[in-house]
């Protein structure tokens, strides 16, 4: 089965366009079902953390004084993912940092990535709602350090990946739920994702 890198952020707002940034990075290598490998790093981008911000993931400009550039890394974030697929829990947030980080320093983003909030909301639409944290309950999953801190929201997001794979496997008859097939899933709507997971489970 293909390796997946789950990938979480914390950053200073929504959007690099408007110049926010990331402060922390985290990714877990996923591989059967298994998490093989983990990367995680704090980051100084030479900008300050709004109050709110901290008072969310309570990381603080403190903390961010002496830990390493921001150059240095998504350096080696990106060598530690090199061209394995990525994930992540609102794929669009995590996308759009970790391709505004690596321009930066002129580093190459062309890994696909799976969504599992999309994922989740075609399979699950009687899950209460489809936030991370509520998705790890819903599914009795276990939950990894303090909400709001990359590596324990990367967990999180790779256990939920692996409750998705394995539904998929013995639910819904989908022999191998690899990368290029969930991100078929996700680009489904809600009305012709069963047809699809029909279709796949009969050629099976």
């Amino acid at each position: 089965m293909t390796r997946l890198a789950v990938i979480d952020f914390e950053t200073t707002g929504i959007s690099p366009g408007q110049g926010d940034r990331a402060t922390e990075i985290a990714v877990v290598i996923v591989e059967q079902g298994q998490v093989v490998d983990r990367y995680q790093s704090l980051m100084n981008a030479g900008v300050r953390i709004p109050s709110f911000i901290t008072q969310l993931t309570g990381i603080s400009n403190a903390m961010l004084a002496d830990a390493p550039s921001a150059e240095q890394a998504m350096a080696e974030a990106s060598r530690f993912v090199g061209d394995i697929p990525m994930v992540a829990h609102n794929a669009a947030f995590d996308r759009k940092f970790w391709q505004a980080e690596l321009a930066r320093i002129a580093l190459p983003a062309a890994q696909p990535f799976v969504c599992t909030l999309l994922l989740a909301r075609r399979l699950y639409p009687q899950a209460p709602n489809h936030k991370l944290g509520s998705l790890v309950d819903y599914h009795r999953l276990p939950r990894a350090g303090q909400a709001h801190r990359a590596l324990a929201d990367a967990e999180m997001a790779a256990h939920l990946l692996g409750q998705i794979q394995h539904d998929l496997r013995q639910r819904w008859g989908v022999a191998a739920p690899h990368s290029a097939l969930l991100m078929e899933l996700q680009r489904c709507t809600k009305a012709t994702v069963g047809k699809r997971l029909a279709q796949l489970a009969n050629v099976a």
